[in-house]
């Protein structure tokens, strides 16, 4: 099933080949995507892919009156993803999701992400159930934005912005096909930024022996909507030789961090 490009799946190019409450498989094209911070190769569309494929496997246990809302999600890589994706740049990346555990108020929902026949990345999504009455909303009736194939931040509308010190920054700009069917970011896009802006945070010195994302955990803590002063910051925990923990928020124009996110990385 492909999506229309007035919708986040469809914008990022988002195939979803199965799906039921026992096993979902969907895709997404990596090759080509580029970190606006750092201009180099980077792996943040598996985190829409992961945001998708997790949450529609827990999404298919609901209820006929719920919906489900990821709270955290995350993914583990091999440190050679970006090498893999790059010897075949025109393959997408297949993601497998099952569910793991009973339903309860939560679900959680286990992925495999394959590029060919390489094992690629293990992620896990974490679902809780809200009752959905009058909160769903409509997507746009048509495309609007820019249409593939852009760089990669052009589809996330988010633009470089100025850190004042306080470490690497993407700013969020409004555009209604990045928003979910709750009105919000979605989570996908953020997890995206989150882990370009941690990324650039770890290799801001070193760009000839840059570190390579190996986990990318985010936590879901509130709603987070674009707008003039909405953004993701991403500052360095620590960074050695040959490893660095960095972490990223997901900031409005005032008040605690909607969205939070910690990545490990690897030489």
């Amino acid at each position: 099933m492909s999506y229309p490009l007035c919708t986040p799946l469809g914008r990022f190019g988002v195939v979803t080949r199965e799906e039921g409450p026992h096993r979902c498989v969907a895709s997404i094209p990596v090759g080509g995507a580029v970190n606006p911070l750092t201009a180099a190769p980077t792996i943040a569309p598996l985190a829409m892919l992961v945001d998708h494929v997790g949450g529609l496997v827990n999404h298919h246990r609901r209820e006929a009156d719920e919906w489900t809302v990821t709270s955290e999600l995350s993914l583990e890589l091999i440190p050679e993803a970006v090498d893999v994706v790059a010897s075949a740049p025109d393959v997408p990346v297949v993601a497998t999701a099952r569910p793991f555990g009973p339903k309860d108020e939560v679900a959680l929902g286990l992925c495999e992400f394959t590029h060919r026949d390489v094992v690629l990345a293990t992620a896990t999504v974490r679902s809780f159930f809200i009752r959905a009455a009058g909160r769903v909303s409509k997507f746009p009736d048509g495309p609007t934005g820019p249409p593939p194939p852009v760089p990669l931040a052009e589809k996330m509308a988010v633009t470089v912005a100025e850190g004042g010190g306080a470490g690497q920054v993407l700013a969020q700009a409004s555009d209604p096909v990045l928003n979910n069917s709750l009105g919000i970011v979605h989570g996908g896009v953020s997890a995206m930024a989150l882990e370009m802006v941690a990324s650039a945070a770890l290799n801001a010195s070193r760009p000839h022996e840059p570190l390579r994302t190996a986990s990318l955990r985010v936590n879901f803590l509130r709603e987070f909507r674009s707008g003039a002063q909405s953004r993701y910051v991403g500052t360095t925990l620590r960074v050695g030789r040959r490893t660095g923990v960095a972490e990223a928020q997901a900031l409005h124009a005032d008040g605690p961090p909607a969205i939070i996110a910690r990545v490990t990385a690897y030489r």
